[in-house]
């Protein structure tokens, strides 16, 4: 398949380089935050928006909310961001664009929850039931099907037993250019840099009583996963 293939998969570098400046790639996915200031501006551009998606036959994650509008766009069919993700996304930043709204990449962020656990299958079906989740392209991880709640993933650690020992970490995910400064206001906050080994994929911070949460990006995320 070439990038052009409609149902190829692309990843971080692919996506980096084709310079979607209101555009950030992580998780499989693009998002945008356009900062519309107004209620009544933001159905404008959702209206803009659904033209548009319904002309290309393809059709994005919307969250209108007053001060913005988010939008996320994947290929549901492949689970991932193909051509058709890229050209739709150059068409709303162009009806932004032309309504006169920017837009906020720094802003733009998703929020995973991690359970670390010695054995994913064992607990996995318990979690997806108790939470009301599906499953995920990815085999460790279940998702809410209305894309409202956080993805659930569960980290092998053979020792994660007991009483004590931290079981759940957070993982938040920001545009690149936003990592370090996050690291740096996190420590700066009273946290300590546990491990930045795999940075830029993601540095491990704790908190004074030692929780832990991981800063990532997609920079050098998908090479660590194949």
């Amino acid at each position: 398949m070439t990038q052009d293939d409609p149902r190829q998969v692309l990843r971080y570098p692919a996506v980096a380089a084709e310079g979607l400046a209101d555009w950030r790639f992580f998780l499989m996915r693009l998002h945008a935050r356009f900062a519309t200031g107004s209620f009544a501006r933001g159905v404008e551009l959702v209206d803009r928006i659904a033209e548009a998606a319904e002309l290309a036959d393809h059709h994005p994650d919307v969250v209108l909310t007053y001060p913005h509008v988010d939008v996320d766009l994947h290929s549901h069919d492949v689970q991932g961001v193909t051509s058709r993700d890229l050209a739709l996304a150059r068409r709303i930043s162009e009806i932004a664009a032309e309504l006169g709204i920017g837009s906020s990449p720094r802003d733009v962020s998703t929020l995973e929850l991690a359970l670390d656990v010695p054995d994913a299958a064992a607990v996995k079906p318990f979690w997806a039931t108790v939470l009301g989740y599906g499953e995920s392209a990815w085999p460790t991880e279940i998702q809410d099907p209305g894309g409202r709640n956080n993805t659930l993933w569960f980290q092998e650690a053979p020792a994660a037993t007991g009483e004590v020992q931290q079981r759940f970490h957070l993982d938040i995910v920001v545009a690149r250019e936003v990592a370090e400064e996050r690291v740096a206001a996190a420590v700066a906050a009273g946290g300590t840099l546990v491990t930045d080994e795999h940075a830029p994929a993601f540095w491990v911070l704790a908190d004074a009583h030692g929780n832990k949460v991981c800063v990532c990006t997609a920079d050098g995320r998908d090479l660590a996963e194949e």
